[in-house]
């Protein structure tokens, strides 16, 4: 019986584990977003980082219409760098886990 919950205990941390680098792999992982119209461009890690923001000199002018563009443009990007952490983080989680009877978590 103890030798079994070492194993998931072994297994577990191993989970942990690749977790952990799945994160620090993520902050390499690059979204790039932009406006409809190109007028503004930002770069996410899938880590949901913010790394670049390009702001053409047209959206200068009008801090209201520049604020809408932020807000949109990186609500999308931090939406697809989301779904991309959440997708891989379940994978690493699922691949470590150690499979015990009654406990299907990942379906």
């Amino acid at each position: 019986m103890f030798g079994d919950l070492m194993g998931m205990m072994g297994k577990l941390q191993e989970a942990q584990k690749k977790v952990e680098e799945t994160k620090q792999r993520l902050n390499n992982v690059l979204i790039d977003e932009q406006s409809a119209d190109g007028l503004l461009k930002v770069t996410v890690t899938a880590n949901r980082q913010i790394r670049t923001i390009d702001i053409n000199d047209e959206l200068l002018n009008d801090k209201e219409q520049l604020e809408d563009y932020l807000i949109l443009t990186l609500n999308k990007a931090l939406e697809k760098a989301g779904a991309i952490n959440e997708a891989e983080l379940a994978a690493a989680a699922k691949d470590g886990m150690p499979n015990i009877p009654g406990m299907d978590l990942f379906k």
